[in-house]
């Protein structure tokens, strides 16, 4: 596949540029559509992604480049060079945190509801976003056999065979697991079981168990003394998830 979509005037649009807008922007349109149900006004949302995405954006690259530093050492121009991919989620994970914080505190925000409208829309843009990293053949795990690779639709397969052998598309596994993460969290925030913080930590707790899983069979990990690093920071993601919901169900216990 032609990690190029088509050329504008001398400028090559790529795929993986088109498939992150088109994330962003439909998570754009779920906060604006579940934010007017929580009396948000749009323009405080329109003014969070103005701001907020080109800081977010940085920390992604940032913690992509620390854990890669060998490589950009040498040409400190790549730093700013993205249109190849170089993207690491949990970068933006923990920049998306602090900034909200941040933003929460100068409009008086609560920060768990502000957050629980957040991360439905994160999902989704990450789901559709993945889309990018087949584009440019990353984010795939190890070889495997054709025939195993029967059980994909034929582009996926065809995008997935590089340089003479067919791999894991494991963007495509991280695709249908975000994804069903945005469906749940979705008819989990409009049920009458919907608590203050819990579509947070459901969200980030759940996306954190299937990058655990998917990352250990993908090539490309970002490592740290031999570890992929994406395993123990999910982990630990998970793990305070997991206190988040025990320390909340003991408060509504104590309060019965």
């Amino acid at each position: 596949m032609d990690p190029v979509a088509f050329e504008l005037r001398g400028l090559s649009i790529r795929w993986y540029g088109i498939f992150v807008t088109t994330g962003i922007l439909m998570g754009l349109f779920y906060v604006l559509w579940q934010g007017k149900k929580w009396s948000y006004d749009s323009e405080d949302i329109i003014d969070f992604l103005l701001f907020g995405l080109p800081i977010t954006l940085i920390g992604t690259r940032l913690y992509y480049v620390v854990f890669n530093w060998r490589y950009y050492s040498n040409d400190l121009r790549r730093i700013i060079d993205i249109t190849s991919g170089g993207l690491a989620i949990h970068g933006a994970i923990i920049t998306g945190i602090l900034y909200t914080f941040v933003f929460v505190r100068r409009r008086d925000f609560d920060f768990l509801e502000f957050a629980d409208l957040l991360t439905p829309a994160f999902l989704l843009g990450l789901a559709v976003g993945r889309w990018g990293n087949f584009a440019n053949q990353e984010a795939h795990g190890g070889e495997v056999s054709q025939e195993f690779m029967e059980i994909f639709p034929g582009f996926i397969r065809e995008g997935m065979y590089i340089e003479g052998s067919y791999y894991h598309p494991a963007f495509f596994y991280e695709f249908i697991w975000n994804t069903f993460v945005f469906i749940l969290l979705v008819i989990y925030t409009r049920s009458r079981f919907y608590s203050r913080g819990k579509v947070l930590a459901l969200g980030l707790g759940l996306y954190s168990l299937g990058r655990f899983f998917i990352e250990d069979i993908r090539v490309d990990s970002l490592y740290l003394a031999g570890i992929q690093i994406a395993r123990p920071v999910s982990g630990a993601i998970l793990a305070l998830c997991l206190v988040f919901f025990i320390r909340d169900r003991k408060g509504d216990t104590d309060e019965k």
